[in-house]
């Protein structure tokens, strides 16, 4: 029954995670830890019931963020607002710092402008002097920047220092600065 405790006590630290598919990974791995504890009665039965439900966890919760980010993408008209843009809303920065995972991207600027009402304008100008614009929805989960438009959703961590924003997930780290 220690283990059962444990993994509850794990789920329930672990529960307070900033998107539904981190809170769906804590919770994935208690109840898995629990369940596989209970069935095996070792500890390494323990171990694999709890990655096998922070797999499940991942997947349901992660379908959870795609359908608040579509819900948010339906509901962008004039008149919707919602309260999750942190610190964001209303301000604008400048890329100072761009290392793509990839390597493939290189431009010459790239502005963001983000919106009271969870929307951010990205206006890129590349090397060759071409504009580009693009407007999708954003909304902030702790220290998380979720970026999404059509079918699509990204999340960034991110760490804000003065006039410094830093974001990064598996694809990118880059550092902007407030105009």
């Amino acid at each position: 029954m220690n283990k059962a405790l444990a993994g509850l006590l794990i789920a329930g630290a672990l529960a307070g995670c900033a998107t539904d598919s981190g809170k769906g990974m804590a919770w994935g791995a208690g109840l898995g830890a629990i369940a596989g504890g209970l069935y095996g009665g070792h500890g390494s039965d323990a171990l694999i019931g709890a990655a096998i439900g922070t797999g499940i966890g991942y997947v349901v919760g992660n379908e959870s963020d795609k359908q608040k980010a579509q819900q948010m993408s339906y509901q962008s008209a004039p008149n919707y607002n919602h309260n999750e843009t942190g610190p964001f809303g209303g301000t604008r920065w400048r890329l100072v710092d761009w290392a793509p995972k990839s390597g493939k991207e290189d431009v010459k600027s790239k502005t963001f402008e983000f919106g009271r009402d969870g929307w951010v304008r990205t206006t890129t100008v590349n090397n060759e002097g071409r504009t580009d614009t693009d407007t999708e929805n954003y909304r902030v989960v702790g220290n998380t920047l979720i970026v999404n438009k059509g079918d699509y959703l990204v999340n960034y961590k991110f760490h804000l220092q003065g006039d410094l924003l830093t974001v990064d997930n598996s694809n990118l780290r880059a550092t902007l600065r407030r105009m």
